[in-house]
């Protein structure tokens, strides 16, 4: 049975607990000129058919948040929230336009991926004996569902309230070489308690693999307020799973300790990110699935806050894995909302998850899917606010 988060406020990482107490975001309202200004997208610029299915904007509140959801992609375009100084911001980088979506070389930002987030192994898996072949997009590999994963498909949308919107999309049999006929749902939901959750339902005819996510490119401070490496950070995770030249995981669950990557006490983004560390040389930065401690949904896998705006954001979720992504291969190559450019690590991603290439490493927590079986997975990012009193 699924367990509703407390309104409680919880306790604060002891790394930052002399900045101040904190509160819900809850109850803020978004009346500040410059802050709505900042906020606004135009709904009209979403309007268009794609593949034959009407693509929208859409628009959910609930008690001081505003987030807006396009059914291409199943994608989170923005999430305007008030800072410590009830200013508002939007949290979310993205583009400005369903244009900006399709003609990206940054692909997945705020997308639901899918049918298998992250990579599989040369683009290949063996499931009851029989090989399947996957669209290699991410040489040697395949990535997020390959060459047309769920980022670029049109989900079938209804919205049931002003704070929920339901997003279904019917999978093919071998549709990117993945077996069975798969029907995905996704839910968007604004708590009455300053959280966004996302919930994720499917079912297939055949068995198959599945791992699903959202890609959402945060900045706390802010879109367009610069570096996210004073952000700072806390993932419940004493081991990671390292990786090989191409980013598949060689097999070994590593410990943290005494690495740049243990996140158990708290530390900015930037503070070891240059470390003369092979895995993150790698990843050209934080690129790697953190193996979560025990946890349940009352409990906070990960924490952020941004060092400018004092926003808070816990993550929680019922998935093994969480795939930290420090903005590596922002390059300044797309034109962003407000027209400024996604420039290097101007925004982090917190995909919880299962591990990447599952379906190759039986030591891994299963994707494995039955025709018997329901997928269910829940991703909850909770706001709050430090007071700097």
């Amino acid at each position: 049975m699924e367990r509703r988060i407390p309104k409680l406020a919880f306790v604060l990482l002891a790394v930052i607990s002399a900045i101040g107490c904190r509160h819900n975001i809850a109850g803020n309202s978004l009346n500040n000129s410059s802050g709505n200004r900042r906020c606004t997208i135009q709904e009209n610029s979403f309007n268009r058919v794609i593949d034959g299915k009407q693509v929208k904007l859409y628009t959910l509140r609930s008690h001081g948040i505003i987030a807006r959801v396009t059914n291409y992609g199943g994608r989170l375009v923005s999430l305007c929230i008030p800072d410590r100084n009830h200013h508002i911001v939007d949290v979310v980088a993205g583009y400005p336009d369903l244009a900006g979506y399709e003609k990206s070389i940054g692909r997945y930002f705020g997308a639901t991926i899918g049918r298998y987030a992250n990579r599989i192994a040369n683009g290949k898996f063996l499931l009851d004996g029989k090989k399947y072949s996957l669209f290699i997009n991410n040489k040697p590999n395949t990535l997020h569902g390959g060459k047309k994963g769920f980022q670029d498909v049109v989900w079938d949308a209804k919205q049931l309230n002003e704070q929920t919107l339901e997003l279904t999309y019917f999978s093919k049999d071998t549709e990117e070489g993945f077996p069975g006929n798969l029907k995905v749902r996704v839910t968007y939901e604004l708590s009455d308690y300053g959280a966004l959750k996302i919930s994720y339902e499917a079912n297939t005819d055949k068995k198959t693999v599945i791992n699903l996510t959202n890609h959402t490119f945060f900045n706390l401070n802010g879109e367009a307020s610069g570096t996210i490496l004073n952000h700072l950070v806390k993932i419940n995770a004493q081991r990671y799973t390292p990786v090989n030249s191409t980013l598949i995981p060689t097999g070994e669950i590593a410990n943290v300790r005494g690495t740049p990557f243990d996140f158990t006490k708290g530390a900015t983004i930037g503070s070891r990110i240059n470390t003369a560390d092979k895995q993150l040389q790698l990843g050209k930065g934080y690129d790697i699935n953190f193996v979560l401690d025990r946890h349940d949904l009352e409990q906070p896998v990960a924490t952020v806050i941004g060092d400018k705006s004092n926003i808070q954001i816990d993550i929680y979720t019922d998935q093994p894995g969480l795939q930290f992504y420090s903005g590596n291969f922002m390059r300044s190559r797309n034109l962003m909302k407000g027209g400024h450019r996604d420039e290097f690590r101007t925004a982090f991603v917190m995909e919880p998850q299962h591990f990447p290439d599952s379906p190759n490493n039986p030591n891994f927590p299963s994707t494995v899917l039955n025709p018997s079986m329901k997928y269910r997975s829940i991703s909850v990012y909770k706001f709050s606010v430090i007071n700097n009193n």
